[in-house]
């Protein structure tokens, strides 16, 4: 495997007594696109903060493409695109002004700024809002502008906080198609959101935080795998339900039997290995009770709480 683009290791950092982020150390490969996860205080906003160099660590390394971030920021910085969660609108701002102004920040002047700005508004598709003023936009188009500024100077490496977050329906199908063209262009991704089953169809590998640790990461196929106990089993149950909850609440091998809106019951079976499994299986069919029975798959969402609990 080639080296990595990013070598994240033992990182650390304080705010005052409280350790935001307690010893983190991951690797990213270019073009991978990386969920982050975790609840609001895991550390995940302070981890892009100092992947981006926006903020310094207290102890621990990030070495972006063989330069140390902490020692060579400012060509870090011209490589790496930051979206933040939040978004300030300026009064009397066009998009076209508010576009040029970072543009003009980022150093490019004359024809190159203006073709610059053309390209990222075109991508964005808010080209024709060029003259609105930015703090007229609607939530889905300030997001394309967000996302417009974070393109600037085409970078290799892009970190969006919780980009979709108070999206419509409408607008986040588009704003993933968007995500899902700069993948096809190679872009290296981080993505930070709340809304995990759509950094399942966004990102190949995840990172789950807590506390200002990682506790898991891994492909979502991976990371379903890897748990414990995942032997859950959707059950239609032959005429009353009451009664399969009832057996199924008197036997040592079923737990946390739940009714499901649609007439399902959802249950955990207790034991561990293929031929104890099987047994429990055939045990309860055989109560001729069982009309329907398939294994229940997980989501990213119970996959994530599962191994919080775990971890308590």
């Amino acid at each position: 495997m080639s080296e990595p683009l990013l070598k994240v290791t033992d990182l650390v950092r304080y705010y005052g007594t409280v350790k935001a982020v307690d010893g983190i150390s991951f690797e990213l490969q270019a073009g991978q696109s990386v969920g982050l996860i975790g609840a609001n205080g895991a550390g995940k906003t302070t981890t892009m903060r100092l992947l981006t160099t926006l903020d310094l660590p207290d102890s621990g390394e990030i070495i972006f493409d063989g330069m140390d971030a902490a020692s060579w920021p400012e060509k870090v910085r011209s490589r790496v695109g930051w979206m933040p969660d939040g978004f300030d609108p300026i009064d009397h701002t066009t998009v076209f002004d508010y576009i040029d102004f970072f543009a003009r920040a980022y150093g490019l002047t004359g024809e190159k700024r203006e073709n610059e700005v053309e390209r990222v508004l075109e991508f964005c598709g808010i080209a024709q809002l060029h003259e609105r003023f930015i703090n007229k936009l609607s939530k889905g188009q300030t997001q394309r502008l967000s996302l417009a500024r974070t393109l600037i100077g085409n970078p290799d490496f892009l970190i969006m906080d919780e980009p979709a977050a108070g999206l419509d329906p409408q607008a986040r199908i588009e704003f993933k198609q968007l995500v899902r063209t700069l993948q096809n262009q190679g872009k290296t991704l981080l993505i930070s959101s709340h809304i995990l089953s759509e950094l399942a169809e966004m990102c190949d590998t995840m990172i789950f935080m807590d506390s200002g640790h990682i506790i898991r990461r891994g492909s979502q196929e991976e990371l379903i795998e890897s748990e414990k106990n995942v032997s859950v089993y959707d059950i239609r149950p032959v005429g009353d339900t009451d009664s399969l909850l009832a057996w199924l609440a008197m036997s040592k091998e079923w737990q946390e039997a739940t009714l499901l809106p649609d007439g399902l019951v959802r249950v955990r079976c207790l034991v561990e290995g293929a031929e104890a499994t099987a047994l429990a299986l055939r045990g309860l069919i055989a109560e001729n009770m069982v009309l329907e029975l398939s294994r229940h798959r997980r989501n990213l969402e119970e996959t994530f709480v599962n191994i919080l609990q775990e971890k308590k």
